[in-house]
């Protein structure tokens, strides 16, 4: 069976745009929260990860009578990114793909609507276009699909994607995850009282919750023949194992246990042909809820134990970004490819006072990659688990 190769890749988050920027706000490992820049925003936290406002991309845009709304914009621009970095030209476009997780998509354009603002004072439109929009730029005429399964959906979706090139539908998949601003989100969120009043603080014992972010991830997924037959400038990573499971025990809350997550870890790592000692990095779930972080920690001490002299170092990236919903993955994606590219993990942010029931290594300093695979997992409400490997592949 062919591999499944990133051989490009696009970014946009509070961190700024593009992947260097990205890169280097990973290595800086400074990250703070601001207010949501929505006066309807009339909530105890209304506190976020924005993009900043120079950083959107000026919208919103059109496609026919297709009003692109905030999400939308910002999967063009990570696409934009992903298909130049590529330098994809010449493909068939009924050989490409396109699969985009989200979990609100353009949901603010119908915010908008409700409540008498936005372009052309507001007017109802379809939420899950993003894959559309993506699509119709690009003139992909393969599956053109999105994935809406709360904060799992990128990775959902990104295994998808491995899928059509795997089963020859696709040669080409421009694959990822985009999450703008929801009034809606968060104030459920405020009403569950699951936001974190100071910081996203994933493993810290002082955790009171999540902090929502803004971004898109999205890479470019080619077979291993095709990269090769069109001579493409690099190869970053393989994307050579995926899980998935359901808890199916609550609504919100995982499975104490972590029997699943658990079961999608192993099947993933298992489809790579990795053990637990050659995992060089995690970059985990991590939301800063309570249950959410001490199951997690429990499941990688279990998974990874491979008789190594130390537990493979954990990189908390919600503690950057915040948590990018149905767009955690496919960033997570990014980051774990540009550790494999670039053979570092970088510093974590340090928590406050980590959780001695979470008895993961979140390693300070920026460090070598100590493996040639880096696990990556995504959770979401009613108990949809799945878990990404990739590793270092040569061009």
């Amino acid at each position: 069976m062919d591999d499944v190769l990133i051989t490009g890749m696009g970014v946009i988050s509070h961190l700024g745009r593009g992947v260097d920027a990205f890169w280097k706000g990973l290595s800086a490992a400074r990250s703070t929260p601001t207010t949501a820049a929505d006066p309807f925003a009339r909530m105890s936290l209304p506190l976020m990860y924005e993009v900043p406002a120079e950083d959107v991309p000026a919208g919103p845009e059109r496609y026919g009578d297709l009003v692109l709304g905030r999400g939308s914009r910002l999967a063009v621009e990570a696409a934009r990114q992903a298909v130049a970095d590529a330098a994809l030209e010449g493909v068939a476009p009924d050989r490409i793909a396109v699969v985009i997780g989200t979990g609100m998509g353009d949901s603010g354009l119908h915010e908008d609507w409700r409540s008498g603002t936005g372009p052309e004072g507001g007017h109802w439109s379809p939420t899950f276009s993003v894959a559309s929009a993506v699509g119709s730029l690009f003139g992909a005429e393969g599956a053109n699909s999105s994935v809406s399964n709360a904060c799992a959906a990128s990775g959902f979706g990104l295994s998808m994607a491995a899928d059509l090139i795997r089963t020859g539908e696709a040669d080409v998949v421009i694959a990822g995850g985009a999450e703008a601003y929801s009034r809606v989100a968060l104030a459920c969120f405020n009403r569950l009282g699951a936001i974190d009043p100071v910081r996203c603080r994933p493993f810290d014992l002082h955790r009171q919750g999540t902090l929502f972010g803004e971004g898109a991830g999205m890479v470019i997924l080619e077979s291993a023949s095709h990269a090769r037959a069109r001579s493409a400038p690099q190869v970053y990573a393989k994307l050579s194992g995926t899980g998935w499971s359901c808890d199916a025990f609550h609504t919100t809350a995982p499975e104490p246990t972590g029997a699943q997550i658990s079961r999608a870890m192993r099947e993933a790592l298992a489809e790579a042909g990795a053990g637990g000692d050659r995992v060089g990095c995690v970059i985990p779930h991590g939301t800063g809820t309570q249950l959410n972080d001490t199951v997690e920690s429990q499941v990688l001490n279990e998974v990874l134990d491979g008789g190594r002299d130390a537990q493979a170092p954990v990189y908390s990236l919600k503690a950057l970004l915040g948590h990018t919903g149905g767009a955690a993955a496919a960033l997570a994606v990014v980051a774990a490819a540009q550790i494999l590219h670039r053979k570092t993990v970088p510093p974590n942010i340090a928590p406050d006072e980590q959780d001695p029931a979470c008895t993961i290594r979140l390693p300070l300093d920026e460090a070598p990659l100590e493996g040639e695979f880096v696990l990556v997992n995504a959770y979401a409400f009613g108990g949809n688990n799945v878990s990404l490997v990739l590793e270092e592949a040569s061009a």
